[in-house]
């Protein structure tokens, strides 16, 4: 099944970069289709994968020292951003 993932990590702190870029690293160098933005990070591919590749790029900062706060949303469809059409919500 194919899903779509939009995730946005907040870590509690004023050293926020370094989490953010080792957890966008890893979502990149998963070999999921992943389109990042200002606000969040959107992940595209096999159900599996993506739950594989969350677990990879989470638990670290589950388990690191600084608070984390994590938003996401998955839907059970493949939906880039490329195929939305903005036209129909008008």
């Amino acid at each position: 099944m194919q899903v779509s993932l939009e995730i946005s990590l907040y870590p509690l702190t004023e050293e926020y970069l370094p989490l953010i870029n080792e957890f966008l690293r890893k979502i990149h160098s998963s070999g999921l289709e992943a389109v990042t933005n200002g606000i969040s990070t959107q992940v595209f591919g096999e159900f599996d994968e993506v739950m594989e590749m969350l677990n990879t790029a989470l638990r670290p900062c589950m388990e690191g020292e600084t608070k984390v706060a994590i938003s996401m949303k998955m839907l059970n469809s493949h939906l880039p951003p490329d195929r939305w059409d903005p036209a129909a919500w008008s």
